[in-house]
This record gives C-alpha cells, structure tokens and sequence, in this order.
C-alpha cells in the first residue's frame, strides 16, 4: 500500500486500500503505526480533505473503526 506523506504535527503518513477499506497512520510521536479497519471510501477522502488532519481523524476515526497497532 502505497503512503502518503502529509503536512501535520501529529501525523506522518496516511495509507488507504480501497478494496479491504483499510486506513494506515503513521503518527509522528513515536514512528508507531496503525490499521483502521473497515473505513469507507468518503472517510479516507474526507481525511485527506481535512485542514487539520489529527483533529478529523480525532473525532471522525480514531475511537469510531476498528483498530490495531502493527508497530
């Protein structure tokens, strides 16, 4: 899956893969990295469309898909 690297002072890189509906983050603080799983379509370009992408992705899907840690 393909990252993309984003201006943000929480997050790194964003990843989405369309055909599973998983999102990937990679956040700043500590290189850690993790899955949401079953995002849609409209969330990851919502995301990605954000002007402030920790605060969309705090309130729109964080604690709402989903997750785990894979490093």
């Amino acid at each position: 899956m393909e990252m993309i690297t984003v201006e943000s002072s929480a997050i790194a890189k964003i990843g989405y893969d369309p055909d599973t509906a998983t999102l990937i983050i990679e956040f700043v603080k500590g290189n850690s990295i993790y899955e949401y799983y079953d995002v849609p379509q409209y969330e990851f370009d919502n995301l990605m469309g954000a002007d402030s992408l920790g605060s969309y992705a705090s309130k729109n899907i964080y604690k709402v898909y989903r997750q785990q840690k894979i490093s």
